[in-house]
């Protein structure tokens, strides 16, 4: 199966909605979107970072915000960084570079984005790319990450995922947790107020109505 041009989504929706499955929707069905500082930060710097252009230094070729698509798996981006190595026979092997304004995180967030790319250079470009790396802006340091057959069957899961909430429509209702404090749509999404658990939206409503 091949997906049609129309109906590839964007590489990111695969963070998104492995950081919360409402956040992906809010942003890819609804097309709702508010800048914080930390989004703000972090667009500043894949600029900076897109901005590169292409490079050649010894054995590796740099390029930056190159075009990239799956028609297999659905899924259509630009990746950040694509250093192609030489190899030993002359041939070139890809490795993607995604660039975070972060820490590493132990969740997979961040390497199922990459994992998506290295599929679609493989796609593309008929070679295997068995690694790539994430770097992060708080540590200064790469984070190498290994494109095994775990990651990839993880990535294809969660693809298949965003790809039926688009063609169902359907937003999940908030549920509360930490991580919703940095998230830059808290003030839309109000996961406080009525998302966690039975009888909260009707306590919301009430409350509401009560305010003078």
């Amino acid at each position: 199966m091949t997906f049609p041009e129309a109906d590839l989504v964007p590489i990111s929706a695969l963070q998104h909605y492995m950081f919360c499955p409402r956040q992906c929707a809010l942003i890819h069905v609804e097309q709702i979107w508010v800048e914080s500082g930390l989004t703000a930060d972090g667009r500043i710097q894949h600029e900076r970072v897109h901005a590169g252009g292409a490079e050649t230094r010894r054995d590796v070729k740099r390029v930056s915000a190159l075009p990239i698509r799956c028609l297999r798996v659905g899924l259509v981006g630009k990746a950040d960084v694509v250093e192609f190595h030489r190899q030993a026979d002359g041939g070139w092997t890809p490795y993607p570079v995604e660039h975070k304004r972060g820490r590493r995180k132990q969740e997979d967030w961040d390497r199922v984005q990459l994992c998506a790319q290295a599929l679609c250079l493989e796609e593309m470009l008929g070679v295997s790319v068995p690694e790539g790396a994430l770097f992060y802006g708080k540590e200064q340091r790469r984070e190498v990450v290994a494109i095994g057959d775990a990651l990839r069957r993880k990535t294809e899961e969660v693809a298949a995922a965003v790809h039926r909430m688009l063609m169902e429509g359907r937003t999940p209702p908030p549920e509360y947790a930490p991580k919703c404090d940095s998230c830059s749509l808290v003030n839309i999404c109000l996961p406080r107020g009525v998302g966690g658990g039975k009888g909260r939206v009707a306590r919301y409503l009430t409350r509401v109505l009560e305010e003078p």
